[in-house]
């Protein structure tokens, strides 16, 4: 007995000590390295702890300047804090840890505009943030590199075209009904005016969308899978908070983890019953029926069939891009077009002007087109300047998977090289001294004059990996801003909280409580 319990104790001594050696000699060494050529070039960044890096400093300064939030109207100021304080620091560029990688933190206009011309071999998905946010994205197009990216890209790119969103628009218009009716039904025996959580209801209405027109199916089909993404998303957020090596507590079998791993296999088993579902229905169709069935869900379908040696399993295949699409599909444009009603019901000068283009709009029309869309001038400037104020992705992150260069800086093999979108779209050299501000007429004359240089917006992304589906989320938040406007008028709730929160995407911690009043 005494013998089993030595070797234990000797195993655990090994153990340990490897543990140490790997800390040290594979991260902490290896984040040196790459500290010592960045310092070289003259790229400086806040001195680093051994097991936390930067974190303990950032959650500081967070407490800090929790105090000063509610005076400041740049987001930046709730959700990154540590990145204005490090920029007065250290410039534009700068880099810092976490303990577990280290980050080059990138906002000066030439490095990031050198970051598009490096393929997603070379810059690619960062493989800790692959490994983490498995579970929501597997290795679909969000996060995939290489060839498997170009693969999915060739497969999914196609059924984002204009021509397709087009015939897409008569189904988006189906999904704003229940929207209106519910609003309808909740001010009906009130005064005209009641305050509504519109956040919950739009995130169902971006849904309810996703669901008709790429899986031919509706919210109630598809209410289960949108539910359990919701939930891996929040669970992988909160996950997201742990900082430094305590990422590595992820592998073990905590409550947190066995949730998420529960939720991953539920989605799995309800995407693959859709797949089949889907098969059977083509199986049975005549070629007519087929035909009104070649949705999204039908290329990926044929795509995993069809599918080279760079590519993983049929089903991996399908479900991993189902969950991009289901998640990127509805969750990003719901939460702008949140923060579209929010910023309108602030400024009621450019409601009113919104609502006049968009009655003229549906006047006599039973149906919007993409024709009576590309009218909506004003709305369209909204828009784009709620995506400047509220960009959902707010931070563009890649791995530099071999050595590159960028804006005459060498950055070596296993940097992660961080673009703070948000900061690019209030950054006042590029905006001018009313960044901070709700100006949609700075988009007068298009997106390309409305800063300068013009690749420092980047709502959609930048580079080979511009957001696929951009041409639905713009119809879609259109569409559903004209006939919300042309119904309702919106004023700020005295019960709401201003207070971004980074949940992958930025969205109000709170929710989103509006006046809502039915017009006559």
């Amino acid at each position: 007995m005494e013998k089993l319990l030595e070797m234990i104790l000797v195993l655990l001594v090994i153990l340990l000590g490897s543990a140490q050696v790997y800390l040290y000699g594979i991260l902490w060494l290896r984040m040196a390295k790459i500290r010592k050529k960045l310092r070289t070039q003259g790229i400086n960044g806040p001195k680093p702890t051994l097991l936390y890096g930067n974190t303990p400093e950032m959650k500081r300064i967070r407490q800090e300047l929790n105090c000063l939030q509610m005076q400041d109207t740049n987001m930046n100021s709730y959700i990154f804090p540590h990145f204005l304080l490090w920029r007065k620091t250290y410039g534009p560029v700068f880099h810092y840890s976490t303990g577990a990688v280290e980050i080059l933190h990138v906002a000066q206009p030439e490095m990031v505009k050198d970051m598009g011309r490096w393929t997603t071999s070379e810059l690619g998905k960062p493989h800790y943030l692959m490994k983490s946010r498995k579970p929501l994205f597997g290795e679909g197009i969000l996060f995939a590199n290489g060839d498997l990216w170009a693969y999915e890209k060739k497969i999914l790119a196609p059924e984002f075209f204009v021509e397709k969103i087009k015939s897409m628009i008569g189904l988006i218009v189906d999904a704003t009904v229940p929207l209106l009716q519910a609003w309808e039904n909740m001010i009906d025996g009130t005064v005209g005016t009641k305050e509504i959580y519109v956040d919950g209801y739009l995130r169902n209405f971006s849904a309810d969308v996703i669901a008709r027109a790429c899986f031919g199916s509706s919210f109630a089909e598809g209410k289960d899978i949108f539910c359990k993404l919701r939930q891996l998303q929040m669970a992988i957020s909160e996950q997201d908070k742990l900082v430094g090596l305590s990422a590595l507590w992820k592998n073990l079998p905590t409550k947190s983890n066995r949730e998420i791993k529960k939720l991953d296999q539920e989605v799995r088993l309800l995407i693959l019953d859709l797949s089949k579902e889907h098969r059977s229905k083509d199986y049975c169709s005549d070629s007519m029926h087929m035909a009104t069935h070649n949705s999204l869900l039908h290329a990926i379908i044929d795509g995993a069939d069809q599918s080279p040696s760079c590519c993983s399993a049929a089903e991996d295949f399908i479900v991993d891009n189902c969950k991009n699409i289901y998640f990127a599909g509805h969750e990003t444009t719901a939460v702008t077009t949140t923060w579209c009603l929010m910023l309108l019901a602030a400024h009621p000068d450019w409601q009113d002007r919104a609502r006049v283009e968009a009655l003229e709009a549906c006047h006599g029309q039973t149906m919007l087109d993409i024709d009576a869309l590309r009218q909506l001038k004003i709305l369209t400037m909204v828009i784009q300047e709620t995506l400047r104020l509220y960009p959902p992705a707010s931070l563009m992150m890649r791995e530099a998977l071999t050595d590159i260069t960028l804006g005459g800086v060498d950055v070596p093999r296993g940097t992660i090289v961080q673009v703070p979108i948000s900061v690019l779209h209030l950054d006042k050299d590029a905006w001018g001294p009313d960044a901070n501000e709700f100006r949609p007429d700075r988009f007068a004359n298009g997106t390309a004059m409305a800063c300068k240089p013009a690749h420092m917006y980047m709502p959609f992304g930048y580079g080979p990996r511009l957001c696929t589906g951009q041409n639905l989320a713009m119809a879609e938040m259109k569409l559903v801003l004209a006939c919300l406007l042309s119904k309702f008028s919106f004023s700020m709730s005295p019960g709401y909280r201003h207070s971004p929160a980074f949940r992958l995407t930025i969205e109000p911690e709170f929710g989103m409580p509006l006046m809502v009043t039915r017009l006559s």
